[in-house]
């Protein structure tokens, strides 16, 4: 007697969303809309025979059943996935992706591209980049973010923690060192976006009483900030040692000495431990050594 299996595609479906306890990030994964994902999955459910899936207001959960259905089926689409890569043309091709801020990518990241090729010739890397403390548009295998606090991210490494320093190009500086610290009143600021309170933060650090800037500009790309500061437009709070190049070339000069230090570190997070794509491994590896001279 034949039994007429279900569909691969509600299968794999099935598995992420089992993984994610969420058909929004199961979506994304499978570049569908998350009524699709239900979809797929009330088929299966109907196919089978079993609710899967406890379906709450903000939450998924498994039932008992989906459990033991998850447990059994799980090795199987694995094996599945790992024969039918054995037997693609493209077997040999690796790629492994990975997302971070845009001015981490342009100062730090770029950089050091050269060793990744390198020491890996034969794997492909795709590198997405995003607006600082922004969510990826996109999945990416492992990612870079700028925060406060560690991610709630079982796999997470932290890089290195991040200062700022009030730094300008070199001809206002010629202005700003007649003044000293009144040229924090006189002069516009310039800061980014996601932090609109910094300059206030770093006067109280420093232990300025009478702090009253006559200008602060806001950007919303920390590259913007740096060439706005480069061009003269203000005094800017440049985040290190992110932005060393910046000063070792000239284009602008620290103001004071020493510099705020704040909760923000760099964290490098997997998503999903993923034992038989090795290549994920290898580019973390890669990606703490390369800045293992930050910590």
């Amino acid at each position: 007697m034949s039994t007429r299996l279900p569909p691969l595609r509600g299968l794999r479906c099935f598995c992420l969303a089992a993984d994610n306890l969420s058909f929004k990030h199961t979506a994304e994964q499978l570049y569908i809309t998350p009524s699709a994902v239900s979809h797929q999955i009330r088929q299966l459910e109907e196919d089978l025979g079993l609710s899967l899936f406890v379906r709450k207001t903000r939450a998924l959960e498994l039932t008992p059943a989906g459990k033991s259905f998850y447990l059994a089926i799980q090795p199987v689409m694995q094996q599945l996935v790992h024969t039918i890569s054995e037997f693609s043309q493209n077997a040999g091709s690796k790629e492994v992706s990975i997302s971070m801020p845009e001015f981490f990518a342009s100062e730090l990241f770029m950089p050091r591209l050269r060793g990744w090729s390198t020491q890996y010739p034969a794997i492909n890397l795709r590198v997405d980049t995003v607006k600082t403390r922004s969510d990826p548009s996109r999945p990416t295998d492992v990612s870079i973010i700028l925060s406060g606090s560690p991610p709630q991210a079982a796999l997470c490494h932290e890089l290195f923690a991040i200062s700022y320093q009030p730094a300008c190009n070199p001809s206002l500086y010629e202005q700003c060192s007649r003044l000293g610290l009144d040229a924090l009143n006189q002069l516009p600021l310039l800061l980014h976006q996601s932090r609109p309170h910094a300059w206030h933060q770093w006067a109280e650090f420093a232990g300025i009483e009478h702090f009253r800037p006559k200008q602060i500009l806001q950007l919303d790309s920390m590259f913007g900030m740096a060439r706005a500061a480069e061009q003269g437009l203000g005094i800017a709070l440049i985040p290190m040692p992110i932005s060393q190049a910046w000063f070792h070339s000239g284009a602008l000069v620290a103001l004071f000495d020493g510099s705020w230090t704040t909760r923000d570190k760099y964290y490098l997070i997997q998503h999903r431990q993923q034992p038989e794509r090795p290549e994920i491994q290898w580019l973390i590896d890669w990606v703490l050594a390369s800045f293992e001279q930050y910590r």
